[in-house]
């Protein structure tokens, strides 16, 4: 089961602050209203630079301008920071969907002593291309791609 979800708001606001420069535009913004030169030679950056970031921070949303007199300030929309917080916040406290979890790396049960292909999850454990026909015959890279850093293959059902 392939699970599609539509682009989050969020995304073009993270993307905003994802460039160290203007993140750190903001940063400065946060402490007081500084117009593009302000801006640029604290920074150490050309003007035309820094218009350039302003325009991305503009276009998402987390920053506007106000003229005054010849110069146009700038200064942060705390607002769209905040919902940043609460979208980001209520992605950390999202719980698991029991369809994305791979019951392969869920201990077996007590009473049964193969695993059941048809437990393993669609993402890695059943992509044949990516692995040999059997398991012992599977390198050891191609083991630790699809289930992480094991001495034994999981897929071998082991008789004790």
């Amino acid at each position: 089961m392939i699970l599609r979800y539509p682009i989050h708001p969020s995304v073009p606001l993270l993307k905003a602050l994802a460039d160290g420069t203007r993140y750190s535009i903001v940063q400065l913004l946060l402490t007081h209203d500084l117009c593009v030169r302000a801006l640029a030679h604290r920074l150490d950056v050309s003007d035309a630079a820094i218009s350039q970031h302003l325009q991305v921070l503009r276009r998402a949303g987390l920053v506007k301008g106000e003229k005054r007199g010849y110069w146009t300030h700038y200064s942060v929309e705390r607002d769209k920071l905040r919902e940043i917080a609460g979208m980001l916040g209520d992605m950390a406290d999202q719980g698991v969907s029991p369809e994305c979890i791979c019951l392969r790396s869920l201990p077996a049960s007590r009473d049964s002593k193969e695993r059941r292909t048809g437990d393993m999850c669609k993402d890695c454990c059943e992509r044949p291309e990516r692995l040999k026909n059997a398991p012992r015959e599977c390198t050891p890279q191609q083991i630790k791609e699809c289930h992480g850093d094991t001495k034994d293959h999981p897929c071998e059902t082991k008789d004790k």
